[in-house]
């Protein structure tokens, strides 16, 4: 599975089928061991890293753990919290003593109304699957310029790559400011080429992000979008 320098897409793969023998190899995340084979247990694309065989799923949802940085967009109100849709399955409750500003009972509509969004931290998630967030801490606070776009959980980490070295060439070839959130979400702010540059970049991270030469390719795709503005 080098391909590398071909761009040839990651070998697609469906749960039950055999990926390879298990010799010499180990099974991660997406599969088990079975005899001498490596079973799928997901749909997704086949990864082998330093001889662990893993399945990235094509589609996969958030799931909340604590200490998570997500972008939330509030839904509703009440006097003393506000929920928000933190693109899982359940909604995260920021309740008035975790919020960044002294509030007043009732007057929470003041700080945070429906359709802001927020980035916050899941403080923690409990038995009953309540996700309870906080805004206390370097960073966490609503956000007001700039916009939203989501993207598959499975290329948030092609986004950032390793030790934020993509995320840090985005910033700097786009000039934009851009959090990615643990939750399959980004805000970006920046000027208007940047911002054109940057959803071009997006469009492509959900189109080739699954193919084994990601980065290289995406390095010449900005340089192409950038010379089209």
């Amino acid at each position: 599975m080098s391909g590398a320098g071909t761009g040839a897409e990651l070998r697609l793969v469906t749960p039950g089928e055999a990926i390879e023998t298990s010799s010499g190899v180990r099974a991660g995340t997406g599969t088990i061991s079975y005899g001498d084979a490596i079973i799928a247990t997901k749909v997704g694309w086949v990864n082998n890293n330093n001889g662990v065989i893993s399945v990235d799923p094509i589609n996969s949802a958030y799931m909340p753990r604590s200490g998570d940085l997500v972008i939330g967009v509030i839904e509703s109100v009440r006097n003393n919290l506000w929920f928000a849709d933190v693109n899982g399955p359940f909604n995260g409750l920021l309740p008035m003593s975790l919020a960044p500003w002294k509030v007043e009972f009732g007057a929470a509509r003041e700080q945070m109304d429906i359709g802001d969004v927020m980035l916050a931290r899941v403080q923690e998630v409990d038995e009953a699957h309540n996700i309870v967030l906080t805004m206390k801490g370097v960073g966490l606070r609503r956000l007001k310029e700039g916009f939203m776009l989501e993207v598959s959980m499975t290329h948030i980490s092609r986004i950032r790559g390793d030790n934020d070295s993509t995320l840090n060439m985005l910033k700097d070839a786009t000039d934009c400011r851009i959090i990615v959130g643990d939750n399959g979400r980004l805000w970006i702010d920046g000027d208007s080429e940047g911002l054109s540059v940057m959803k071009k970049i997006i469009d492509f991270v959900r189109n080739e992000g699954h193919k084994e030469n990601f980065k290289a390719t995406l390095v010449e795709f900005i340089e192409d979008a950038r010379r089209n503005l």
